[in-house]
């Protein structure tokens, strides 16, 4: 994948190596002052990476510290995404990026910009990659959330995102990935139509799972085993003493169903 760049100094330093080879984090100092050090992600590992995520025609894929640019060109050239663009703060490893751009003939379809992944504007991108210590995914967390639409695929290379649980995970010649899909926000109440049957719904969401009540002719019944992975929405809930399951898809303020029981919500 990339080449990471430490603004890490003295003991916070070695702590960061020593806590599992962590390779870089970036300040929000315009002028960053870079303590460089370069591991690059193994080819592949960019492969799988890239394959994990999906990309491909109608993807523009983001890569968070870019490094010498590998895996931007690689969404490009091998799995051909729409464009591809590198963020990093290190000038040498935007130059890097270029270069390697130009050897690879991917033309202007790859663009790298030395910038603050902090600072970047994520909200065209459908696929993202990175390679950050696991304190830095949390601390970027609520800005993919915020930031990056329901559906939107995120790989990571060695470190995950804390409680936010990946959709996959696995080892590639001892290099662990990690697969994420940034979920629809159902937090709040609902009113779902079934028929004649009128149920509400009360969701309280943690990233991909959720919990909460359903509500049908003035009885609340918890909801089970809720989940929800990109637009995709599934649970369960007690009708008539049978467990029934719903599965539908989210569209902002509505969700229409797609498994066997014919439903539909709208956000109350």
């Amino acid at each position: 994948m990339q080449f990471r760049t430490h603004k890490l100094t003295g003991l916070a330093a070695a702590a960061a190596l020593v806590a599992g080879g962590a390779l870089y984090s970036w300040s929000v100092s315009a002028q960053p002052k870079l303590d460089i050090h370069f591991v690059p992600t193994p080819h592949e590992v960019v492969k799988r990476m890239l394959e994990l995520a999906e990309v491909g025609a109608n993807d523009v894929h983001y890569d968070l510290g870019s490094g010498d640019g590998r895996i931007a060109i690689a969404a490009v050239k091998d799995f051909k995404a729409k464009r591809a663009i590198g963020i990093d703060l290190d000038p040498q490893r935007i130059k890097e990026g270029n270069e390697n751009k130009v050897k690879a003939g991917v033309g202007d379809l790859v663009t790298f910009r030395e910038q603050n992944i902090f600072e970047t504007d994520l909200k065209e991108a459908t696929t993202v990659s990175m390679y950050l210590l696991t304190s830095i995914n949390i601390r970027l967390r609520p800005k993919l959330l915020a930031e990056l639409r329901p559906g939107t695929r995120i790989v990571t290379h060695a470190f995950n995102m804390g409680e936010w649980q990946p959709e996959h995970n696995e080892r590639v010649n001892g290099y662990e990935v990690f697969l994420f899909i940034v979920p629809a926000k159902v937090d709040g109440k609902w009113e779902v139509t079934e028929g004649e049957r009128k149920i509400a719904l009360d969701l309280k969401s943690d990233f991909t799972a959720f919990t909460g009540t359903a509500t049908l002719n003035g009885k609340s019944t918890p909801i089970k085993d809720g989940k929800v992975s990109g637009t995709k929405i599934e649970f369960s809930i007690d009708v008539d003493g049978k467990a029934t399951k719903y599965e539908g898809k989210v569209d902002g303020d509505a969700i229409t169903g797609t498994g066997a029981a014919k439903w539909t919500a709208k956000k109350a």
